[in-house]
């Protein structure tokens, strides 16, 4: 009896065991289809950990993505109602040492809707910094077909380029008749970043928001010094030796505005045709002029106008007027619009004879003058 009692035990554990067993394959393999069906969310941040990437870099994207998301109990009816009080009604302000923060439903249709689907950018902003590509990116989200990711993603200069499950999970879903947008602005000085975005799309159409080298350095340098007070002057970082007066070239405040040095580079992977040139100091004296030509760059009807600017005397910049239920106008954050330290005439002299060659050069490139000399 008592060898019997242990074989009926031994067996009863046996078959628990294969109970278990196969519950757990159903539970794997419900799992594994649950995931193909493209409704869990766990799949690709698990894929994604399994690259050697910066955790860091993979962190702040998905900050950027949270604060996209909107949740998903909207009804079509509770989104149209939505839609029409979107956030366009507030200023931004972008602080310094935080992320610009992405409306959750801007040109009025929310990011993470039922409607619509994702798609890689179709046009991208790539440069350049402290040119007025925010200023740019934000008069063209007013536009209805315009779907653009709001804070800058880096996708295509800090090593994220081969992740494009995580890329094209961070684009906002559009229409037909929609484009994708995002804007970065250290593509355009990046090296890597031609080749990587002609491995996403080899059409993608590029605008570059340019301005005068000079007055771009100095407003790179005003930037850098709101967050650094203790930062050395303007000239000894510009100059290699103030009696020589040599450029130093390795600052990354006077490399920048080498234009036609980085189109080059941009140049052995997309034609000129892909290219828009945005004067940066047109859309500060005619933004409806400059929004045109951009419009007609993208395929866009004309939509935004004269009609949505009005020029603001205090910050010296454009201005959006007031949407239709806001309580006030939209401009630009605190940061911009900063106003420039003195600097001496001399320093700004070298400066400008030393662009001027590589500023008739891309003058030639570009097929535009931009008369910074």
């Amino acid at each position: 009896m008592g060898c019997s009692g242990c074989r009926v035990r031994f067996n009863f554990g046996k078959a628990l065991s294969r109970v278990s067993v196969f519950f757990t394959m159903v539970l794997i393999f419900t799992y594994f289809i649950y995931c193909l069906t493209g409704f869990c969310d766990s799949v690709p941040r698990t894929l994604y950990r399994q690259q050697n990437y910066d955790y860091d870099i993979l962190n702040y994207h998905r900050r950027i993505l949270d604060d996209l998301r909107q949740p998903a109990s909207l009804l079509p009816d509770e989104q149209v109602h939505r839609n029409r009080t979107a956030s366009a009604d507030s200023e931004q302000v972008d602080t310094p040492g935080q992320l610009p923060k992405e409306s959750p439903q801007s040109n009025g249709i929310p990011v993470s809707n039922t409607f619509g689907s994702k798609r890689f950018p179709q046009a991208i902003i790539i440069g350049v910094k402290k040119g007025g590509t925010r200023a740019l990116l934000e008069f063209l989200r007013i536009h209805p077909d315009v779907r653009a990711v709001g804070a800058e993603p880096h996708f295509f200069d800090r090593g994220l380029h081969g992740v494009m499950g995580f890329i094209w999970n961070l684009m906002p879903r559009t229409l037909d008749g929609q484009i994708t947008m995002e804007k970065t602005p250290s593509y355009f000085v990046t090296k890597e970043a031609p080749s990587r975005v002609c491995t996403m799309n080899c059409q993608t159409k590029l605008i570059v928001v340019v301005r005068d080298p000079v007055t771009r350095a100095v407003s790179d340098y005003t930037q850098t010094l709101s967050k650094n007070p203790g930062l050395p002057s303007f000239q000894s970082l510009a100059l290699k030796n103030s009696s020589t007066g040599l450029i130093d070239t390795t600052w990354s405040a006077v490399r920048i505005g080498l234009y036609a040095k980085h189109l080059e580079n941009w140049l052995q992977h997309f034609p000129l045709s892909h290219f828009l040139f945005v004067s940066g100091e047109r859309l500060v004296s005619d933004p409806a002029g400059e929004m045109g030509r951009v419009q007609d760059f993208l395929g866009l009807k004309r939509v935004v106008s004269d009609k949505h600017f009005y020029f603001n005397q205090t910050k010296g910049f454009p201005c959006l007027k007031k949407p239709e239920g806001s309580s006030r106008p939209r401009c630009l954050g605190k940061s911009k619009g900063r106003p420039h330290p003195q600097i001496p005439s001399e320093v700004l002299q070298r400066l400008r004879d030393f662009y001027r060659p590589f500023n008739h050069r891309f003058y030639q490139m570009s097929g535009q003058d931009f008369g910074w000399d």
